[in-house]
């Protein structure tokens, strides 16, 4: 555990509580045929993390402030801005269904909870440094197990599943369609690039004898095999928690006909009837939980990469005077997020185009990046792996297609 940081925790905030409703919408409509989705977009993932965390470890730097050196700072401005939208608007989305789901367990006003949460939140970034607050994340994770926890309430034909993981069995149509971009949009977002290279950035600060390995070479084996063993557990971890939480409405909500769920509350209602009380409250504290983690992740990676192009000064370890800019960023995401909670705007919508967001700004991101991965003028002796660049690229060919159909179905 001592080894496992960033990569750990960027995996887990992947499942937040929108991730949560698109993995229990893809379990509850196509029941086990879609669980071969979750397995193919593992070692995707896994690659491009690792690159994002390689760059900030080697530079020193944020991605926002190495894809400035690269590339044209208009370019990179609007990039940020639509990621400080999508961040937002994945922020609100969050904050309301933890509301929903305290509310499914204390009856409580879930207006009320969700300024709760917003507020808590906010408190814990701004008032509590980053080397304590960080061992809160990391433990947060364990939440992330309800889901797991679940599976075995319920009875599982396990030879069958483990056919459909690695075996698909689908007729392609456009529910299908639109659903595997909707995995692919939630598994595979910008703000976790910005968060992970950011936060290696940050464990360098806080180290006495860290520092980036463009300075410090001869510790360039050992970072980088941790952040590869971080990363590739972290990523690991997200797609387990993924994979089981399809599982769970597969076996659940599929099995019985629930095919509409649309949110991760409606989702933890419908499987009390189906799975008992006990899976039921398992879901629940585990969107409470994931959405706990996700929140300040979402407005930190904003808030880090507004920051980097503005040349403010910026990081969680940092107290608030000494980085306003940067917390009142961090404080924007989230009282704008809280704000969509009041908002006349349909949750199912804002996440879809959230999705769709993230979606279109993955692609030129994640290709910056992975031309600022194999810079020599930047990575010196430490550019991206053959390996790395394989399924870095083909990461970024699966989410142009991904943002291309998100595009055509939205037309």
């Amino acid at each position: 555990m001592r080894r496992l940081g960033p990569g750990l925790i960027t995996g887990a905030a992947d499942d937040d509580p929108s991730g949560i409703a698109t993995y229990s919408q893809a379990g509850a409509q196509f029941g086990v045929n879609i669980l071969w989705s979750i397995a193919f977009t593992y070692p995707l993932l896994a690659a491009i993390q690792s690159i994002s965390a390689r760059i900030g470890c080697v530079t020193g730097r944020g991605l926002a402030a190495n894809l400035i050196r690269v590339f044209p700072r208009p370019l990179v401005t609007l990039l940020v801005g639509l990621l400080f939208i999508a961040n937002a608007v994945n922020i609100g989305a969050d904050l309301a269904a933890m509301g929903a789901a305290a509310r499914l367990v204390t009856g409580w006003n879930a207006h009320a909870l969700t300024v709760f949460f917003a507020l808590a939140s906010l408190g814990l970034q701004i008032l509590v440094p980053y080397h304590i607050y960080v061992r809160y994340l990391k433990w947060l994770t364990l939440a992330l197990f309800a889901y797991v926890g679940v599976v075995f309430a319920v009875r599982i034909d396990w030879l069958d599943t483990l056919r459909h993981t690695f075996v698909p069995d689908v007729t392609i149509n456009e529910a299908l369609i639109t659903t595997i971009v909707a995995v692919f949009g939630t598994t595979i977002s910008p703000y976790l690039l910005f968060w992970q290279a950011s936060e290696e950035v940050e464990d360098e600060e806080a180290d006495p004898q860290g520092g980036p390995l463009s300075e410090k070479p001869e510790r360039g084996a050992a970072e980088l095999s941790r952040i590869d063993w971080d990363t590739y557990v972290g990523m690991g971890f997200s797609h387990l928690i993924a994979y089981f939480i399809v599982l769970t409405t597969a076996v659940t909500l599929f099995a019985a006909g629930r095919t509409d769920i649309e949110t991760s509350a409606e989702a933890a209602q419908a499987l009390r009837p189906i799975a008992g009380d006990f899976a039921y409250l398992l879901f629940t504290l585990g969107i409470i939980g994931t959405g706990l983690l996700a929140v300040p992740v979402l407005a930190g990676s904003a808030a880090y990469a507004v920051s980097e192009i503005s040349g403010w000064r910026e990081g969680l370890e940092r107290k608030w005077q000494d980085a306003r800019g940067f917390y009142a960023i961090v404080a924007l995401a989230t009282l704008i997020g809280l704000g969509i909670d009041y908002a006349p705007i349909d949750p199912i919508k804002a996440l879809f185009w959230s999705a769709v967001l993230n979606g279109i700004i993955a692609v030129p991101i994640m290709a910056a990046m992975m031309i600022v991965a194999t810079r020599k003028e930047q990575m010196g002796p430490f550019t991206a792996t053959r390996g790395q660049r394989l399924f870095g690229w083909l990461a970024t060919a699966v989410m142009a297609a991904a943002a291309v159909t998100m595009l055509v179905l939205a037309l």
